[in-house]
């Protein structure tokens, strides 16, 4: 019988200890981990998830700050803005939501974070020590991929996992924490794109299949394999209904463990962000 991971569950549990190590830490150094939030326009799907991210702060005691920017806002304003955030001492953690307008170069904008205060895990020197098995942060949606997988005790040191989706935000650093010489990550791995001929040939090998394509239900029930491991990162809204990039209710009786869209990964990403604001202050007062 199929397990079905909850992903809430596994949020709120993650949250509750984090409150405490918070908590702690505000005794013990007199200061509160806070988190800069900049947003640039009014895009309605970045201000709903920045309005996640208050939330999430809320609930774990830590700060919260919002800087909304005009959408004409100029590359050099927003550079001002990263500078004054980096040299604040009470910032702990710095997040610029993406998409930007097409004046301001995403790339310099992501440079310019300070890679101590990068929880996001953008700033290339934070995926360099990635890539190097030295990693400052883990990016948020793969560390939530990640602690699942911890947290569910699923194995994968020598399963065949493959990974459909080859973006900065997911893919590559996906492959990046699986690749680890550490417990629950030594897999044998295929990344798959949309360059990849024949997909379902490699997503049919797949002991632990990770897709995070944004592409609605790319995944049908005949390219997996019996009783193989699905993890859906993708979030996608079809005639008002969120859907993942598995086709949930056709490959439900053919796996082993699934994640359900929503409340599968989603709910973890943001909890990891608060964990990653935490580190953050942590390396900052010590």
């Amino acid at each position: 019988m199929v397990k079905i991971i909850d992903g809430r569950k596994i949020a709120k549990e993650i949250s509750e200890s984090l409150k405490v190590k918070v908590e702690d830490f505000i005794k013990k150094n007199k200061l509160t981990p806070k988190l800069a939030v900049i947003i640039v326009g009014e895009e309605p799907a970045s201000l709903f998830y920045v309005k996640m991210i208050a939330r999430s702060c809320e609930k774990v005691s830590i700060d919260f700050e919002k800087h909304n920017l005009p959408g004409k806002t100029s590359e050099k304003e927003l550079l001002e803005l990263i500078d004054n955030l980096n040299e604040d001492k009470k910032v702990s953690g710095i997040i610029v939501q993406v998409p930007l307008p097409e004046q301001i170069n995403q790339e310099r904008i992501q440079e310019a974070v300070n890679p101590y205060k990068d929880v996001d895990c953008f700033n290339p020197i934070n995926m360099g020590k990635l890539a190097l098995g030295k990693p400052e942060f883990l990016p948020c949606t793969p560390y939530a991929v990640y602690e699942l997988i911890r947290r569910e005790n699923i194995i994968v040191e020598g399963k065949h996992t493959v990974i459909v989706g080859r973006s900065n935000i997911v893919g590559k650093p996906m492959t990046l924490i699986l690749l680890q010489k550490e417990q629950y990550a030594n897999a044998t791995l295929t990344v798959c794109h949309s360059r990849t001929n024949d997909l379902s040939h490699y997503t049919r090998q797949a002991d632990i299949l990770i897709a995070a394509v944004g592409k609605p239900e790319i995944i049908k029930r005949d390219m997996i394999k019996e009783g193989a491991v699905i993890i859906d990162v993708g979030t996608n809204e079809v005639e008002g209904k969120l859907v993942g990039d598995v086709a949930y209710e056709e490959v439900l009786d053919k796996a082993s463990v699934i994640t359900p869209v929503p409340g599968g990964v989603g709910p973890i990403t943001n909890v990891m962000l608060m964990q990653n604001t935490l580190k953050a202050a942590e390396k900052l007062v010590n």
